[in-house]
């Protein structure tokens, strides 16, 4: 189940997003009882998405998709976005080729990206709001947390994983650099396209068959398979639970493959007019104009 967040008229809502038929099931018009807000969804629980199924498969309140505006499936997470560094790695070889096997971390690299750097499929991302002109894009596949928890092991990291998302990691390289650690960098309003919308993790038994694929105006940059990540989502998220308490509707986002701008000799940064496209099946394609 593809779960969207949208704007219909002037209202936000929350539905089920049908890609063979390109409709929109409105769950605030079949299931009026369900929360009408993404996160308050997701806290909802297993009743919560059994009532969802049930109206999706009720055949009501259906509408052809052209008629609404994608959000992010998480419009405002309730905090920062949870990412990984250097966590493929062929992209920390182009990133730090004259280190190759000793650039290799021992443990994942966390960092985060506000709240505030989060827009929907087909919103503009604001190049021009990075002073040093060196936006870099990073297709990543985003974790949702579900059951939320502290101390979560490894062997029971699965079952607190809501769903399954598509995120571009956009990135100011040069503040990036400057700073010496990476949130002013990554978190520019607009840096953190999101959606088109969460695949419920029941619907993808095996996550590491997952590719992540990105093209810049058509061109194919990054491909990337989610079983050859340095450190796995089970193991992300016992890292990130050790001393903190995940919340329903926290993100993760676990990291990009090869084939970043800043891997190109001289730089192919982004600028205006430029489009990028970031596709993980079956959760779907995130595009994004640059301006």
């Amino acid at each position: 189940m593809l779960l969207i967040s949208f704007i219909k008229g002037e209202q936000r809502r929350i539905g089920v997003l049908d890609q063979l038929q390109n409709e929109v099931c409105d769950l605030s018009q079949v299931a009026p009882q369900l929360p009408g807000d993404m996160l308050a969804f997701i806290a909802a629980g297993r009743p919560a998405l059994d009532q969802a199924r049930q109206a999706v498969a009720s055949g009501n309140g259906r509408f052809s998709a052209v008629r609404v505006r994608l959000l992010a499936p998480i419009p405002r997470p309730s905090r920062n976005l949870f990412c990984v560094g250097k966590n493929y790695r062929e992209h920390v070889q182009e990133v730090q080729p004259a280190a190759a096997g000793d650039a290799i971390p021992e443990q994942p690299i966390i960092f985060t990206k506000a709240p505030s750097s989060v827009i929907g499929p087909r919103d503009p991302i604001p190049a021009w709001l990075d002073p040093t002109r060196s936006v870099d894009y990073e297709g990543e596949l985003g974790v949702v947390i579900g059951q939320g928890g502290r101390g979560i092991t490894r062997a029971a990291a699965m079952e607190h994983v809501y769903g399954y998302t598509v995120i571009n990691d956009v990135t100011s390289r040069r503040m990036q650099r400057s700073h010496q650690q990476w949130f002013l960098g990554k978190s520019i309003d607009g840096f953190c396209p999101m959606g088109p919308a969460i695949a419920t993790g029941e619907d993808i038994p095996d996550v590491t068959r997952l590719r992540v694929q990105t093209w810049v105006n058509g061109e194919l940059r990054q491909q990337g398979c989610v079983a050859d990540l340095i450190f796995a989502i089970p193991t992300l998220i016992e890292t990130l639970s050790r001393t903190m308490t995940l919340e329903p509707g926290d993100i993760v986002a676990t990291g990009t493959p090869a084939g970043v701008g800043m891997g190109f000799q001289p730089p192919r940064f982004l600028g205006k007019g430029d489009v990028v496209r970031i596709t993980i099946e079956p959760i779907g394609t995130l595009e994004n104009p640059v301006e």
